[in-house]
């Protein structure tokens, strides 16, 4: 009998190993295709918050000009980035192919998750999981594109326009620029996963919507750290990244809910 469970063991790691390896295989293909094509991911997305002509500054300075008649944001011509070591370049070449390799895999990693816990879940389980597990890398990819086409480009200009003398000049180094360019983009999809958060907690009884409403000036205070945390120093940037954060908050706390009265109403049921 021991054996038996040993065997079903060591025979579910070896399946949890094969979707792990098939996920990171996901990610090295989708890594490399970018790494073969990294001149134009650099230029037009890794660079693309610098310009004028990105789209987040031609809506916003569309509607500034219907306002006041003048654009909001106005960048410099070119954006020099410096090179400051001399494997830089190709270490964040390296940085943006992997990052892009997760980001465009997140899917399939998820799918292949999914797979691995299936198994195990009652035919209504299986039902309701498929809606949870796409909401994993729907929130995830929202968040990447919220950090991508609203903080990144508030937290450039401000940085780029930001001056206390005319007598220092901008340089930009390579590494920073790329160390924000993660935080932000990677820390957004991470957090956007927070309503997941409060699902499992809530399933499992650790987490009520009572506690939710109960700290909800707390957690705005948390979300505010957490803002400023993942954006640079300046208001713009965090409040662009908090605004969202607390209305994933406030779903959560219906989520929350919703889920709690379910719960309550299917131990009523199997009590009678």
């Amino acid at each position: 009998m021991s054996e038996e469970k040993e065997m079903s063991f060591l025979g579910h790691i070896g399946e949890l190993r094969a979707h792990l390896v098939r996920s990171i295989l996901a990610i090295v293909i989708l890594a490399v295709i970018v790494g073969f094509n990294i001149n134009w991911v650099m230029d037009h997305i890794f660079f693309g918050p610098t310009r004028n002509d990105f789209l987040t500054f031609r809506i916003v300075n569309h509607y500034s000009r219907e306002l006041t008649g003048n654009d909001s944001f106005i960048l410099p011509a070119q954006f020099s980035v410096q090179q400051k070591q001399l494997f830089q370049q190709f270490n964040v070449m390296m940085a943006v192919s992997i990052f892009s390799g997760v980001v465009l895999a997140f899917p399939y990693i998820v799918w292949e998750i999914w797979k691995f816990i299936s198994p195990a879940l009652m035919p209504k389980e299986k039902k309701n999981s498929i809606f949870y597990i796409n909401s994993i890398w729907i929130l995830f990819m929202c968040g990447v594109l919220t950090g991508y086409f609203l903080i990144l480009p508030f937290a450039i200009n401000f940085g780029l326009l930001f001056k206390v003398s005319d007598n220092i000049v901008q340089l930009f180094d390579l590494s920073d620029y790329t160390t924000l360019f993660l935080q932000v983009t990677l820390g957004m999809g991470v957090v956007f996963l927070f309503p997941i958060a409060v699902y499992i907690l809530t399933s499992i009884g650790i987490l009520t919507p009572k506690f939710l409403r109960t700290y909800r000036r707390h957690a705005i205070v948390l979300i505010m750290v957490v803002a400023a945390i993942i954006t640079p120093a300046d208001v713009l940037s965090m409040m662009a990244a908090a605004l969202p954060l607390v209305i994933l908050y406030e779903i959560s706390v219906l989520m929350s809910n919703f889920i709690y009265k379910k719960m309550q109403r299917q131990y009523l049921k199997n009590g009678n």
